[in-house]
């Protein structure tokens, strides 16, 4: 067990100034019992934390780092742009050319606006799509986790399904009304909606590979079937891809599931680390908003320069590179040596992966939805956290929370990991 007194102060510390110790809830580590790191460097595939100990780093900073942490082009082009200012509240090139790539590599988006966070960018989504409609409901589903916006969070994923209270205290039940949860991969719960609520339907958002509920992927014809019933019903279709956008595929999900939705959110990746979000659609939607029409958004830092300096090195990076390809064949050989460690050692695990994300459950059934999720064994799930954690490997500290590979991460890294992943889940 790997020795972290600077850490245990550093967190008692801040249990006397911070809300749990923590500025996000999962980072304290209650899913799993225990207590936080705190980590002052990151390079590549790797963090180290307070006391000198290295992990082999899972997380990504929760998705943004695609290409690993500190990536020499990013922190050039953030160092190059602060040196201009770090703030303007004024346009500047650099949004302008964000918001050109973007359109330019996700085909349904031919308009995007820029804002701060993916919260940020599905709660506007969702204000656009009802402004543009006129109409008021909105359907999400059990699991899907779209950000703390008072109307989307419930039965949200997430942080908020780790700790058991997906309903947040503080939520009036006049703010979620208007919002209907179904559940995930089941079209007749849709049809009953759409039957149930004829014209009053605004739009669905989904994340359409969910990943805020450990990791499980639409059933072959669920998308679609999801963007006829919208179209044929006059409702949009809300992409949330905060994760995977820029992920997946250079055009996300809606790419690699060859799915055009009205509109997108994205953030993470195209940050490039720095705090980001975006959504966008077909101009007809997305010129509702002010200052051309009547849905009203704003944000004084939406275009910071830094964010836009590090989204676009990340992703002309991505661009030049064989990034996907690499993810392909590194998320593919970690499956395959999961899954093997997993048949050794007799322990029923479902590992599931889309691309670059990853997710293992303690199951022997199959996971498609939340419920089949939540029948996870959590508590065999933080012994084997603490196992890897031992071993120098970071996981997110929740069952309920996808893994992300990066092209930093090595055929020798994936190898050291199977061979952990195998040691410890023959002890458990």
């Amino acid at each position: 067990m790997n020795l972290r007194p600077e850490s245990e102060k550093l967190f008692a510390e801040a249990l006397k100034y911070i809300p749990g110790g923590v500025n996000s809830p999962v980072r304290a580590f209650r899913a799993v019992g225990g207590q936080p790191f705190f980590v002052n460097r990151a390079q590549g595939a790797r963090v180290w934390d307070v006391d000198g100990n290295e992990y082999l780093d899972y997380v990504g900073t929760w998705g943004p780092a695609i290409l690993g942490h500190a990536h020499p082009r990013i922190i050039e082009a953030v160092r190059t742009a602060a040196m201009a200012g770090t703030s303007f509240g004024i346009p500047n090139p650099l949004e302008v050319r964000l918001a050109k790539l973007i359109c330019a590599w996700v085909p349904s988006v031919q308009k995007v606006r820029l804002c701060n966070s993916g919260t940020e960018a599905t709660m506007s989504a969702i204000r656009l799509a009802r402004g543009f409609t006129r109409r008021d409901l909105i359907i999400k589903f059990d699991g899907c986790y779209h950000g703390h916006a008072d109307s989307l969070l419930v039965k949200a994923g997430s942080g908020a399904l780790t700790f058991g209270a997906p309903d947040s205290a503080g939520v009036p039940a006049a703010f979620t009304q208007h919002t209907r949860v179904l559940p995930f991969n089941d079209p007749e719960a849709v049809k009953a909606a759409f039957a149930a609520h004829k014209g009053q339907v605004a739009g669905i958002i989904l994340e359409p590979v969910p990943g805020n509920a450990g990791l499980y992927l639409p059933q072959p014809g669920y998308l679609e079937f999801l963007r006829e019933i919208t179209a044929a019903n006059g409702a949009l279709l809300i992409f949330d891809e905060v994760m995977t956008g820029f992920r997946l595929a250079r055009g996300g999900a809606q790419e690699r599931f060859g799915i055009t939705p009205d509109l997108s959110c994205f953030g993470k990746v195209i940050g490039g680390g720095l705090p980001v979000g975006a959504f966008g659609g077909r101009a007809e939607i997305m010129d509702h908003l002010a200052p051309l029409g009547p849905v009203y958004q704003a944000g004084t830092l939406s275009g910071n320069p830094l964010a836009m300096a590090a989204g676009l090195a990340a992703l002309e990076e991505l661009a030049a590179s064989d990034a996907y390809a690499k993810l392909e064949q590194l998320g593919a050989a970690l499956e395959a040596g999961m899954r093997a460690a997993a048949r050794a050692a007799g322990v029923p695990m479902q590992f599931q992966r889309c691309g670059s994300l990853f997710c293992g459950y303690f199951t022997a059934g199959p996971v498609r939805n939340v419920s089949e999720a939540l029948a996870s064994d959590r508590a065999r799930f933080g012994k084997y956290f603490h196992g890897l954690l031992a071993e120098g490997i970071y996981l997110a500290p929740s069952p309920f929370e996808a893994g992300f590979l990066s092209t930093a991460h090595t055929p020798a890294d994936i190898e050291r990991t199977v061979a952990a992943a195998g040691r410890v889940l023959a002890a458990l």
